[in-house]
């Protein structure tokens, strides 16, 4: 299986190239990414748990979903078809405020993402892929908040990164 292709990006998110995601990862290279926050109507968000065995931030706790765009693929087309491999349903999204933050990690590679965040609405259960996802929870947003200022660990440092700078862009209401 050929390895998946991150889009390589500027600092005004215009695409300068493709490369294999490991590679990028490994000279945290500036590349392409997305951040799905899907809330309930009861204005709680969706979290995942990432899959034990994933290659970097294994079993921690993050948003709803994320990954990669495709090349000639929309964010809002990325956002839907990452939802459905991970958490196994599809919802409407729409795109909301993108930023740039890097991130290394212990086993050598680095995060440094021009991120979109995507946010969508889905009252659900999900059917999580276990290849991706080790479990799932909905929590309040100030719940999630204060369990990150006391179980920092616990949690991606996109998530961290989001929830700190971009809290507002987020918290949706009804």
């Amino acid at each position: 299986m050929k390895e998946e292709q991150v889009i390589l990006v500027n600092e005004k998110d215009e695409q300068i190239g493709l490369m294999p995601k490991m590679e990028a990862h490994e000279k945290a290279l500036l590349h392409r990414a997305f951040s799905v926050f899907v809330f309930n109507d009861k204005n709680e968000l969706m979290l995942q748990q990432r899959a034990l065995h994933k290659y970097h931030t294994p079993g921690l706790w993050t948003n709803t979903c994320c990954s990669h765009q495709r090349e000639g693929e929309s964010n809002i087309e990325a956002g839907k078809r990452r939802l459905m491999e991970e958490m196994g349903f599809v919802t409407e999204l729409e795109e909301s405020i993108s930023f740039i933050y890097k991130a290394p990690f212990d086993n050598g590679l680095t995060e440094h993402e021009y991120d979109h965040i995507l946010l969508g609405k889905y009252s659900g259960e999900p059917n999580i892929n276990p290849d991706e996802v080790a479990a799932w929870k909905w929590m309040a947003l100030e719940d999630v908040k204060t369990d990150i200022a006391k179980n920092s660990e616990n949690y991606t440092a996109w998530f961290k990164v989001i929830f700190d700078k971009f809290y507002e862009h987020i918290n949706i209401k009804q």
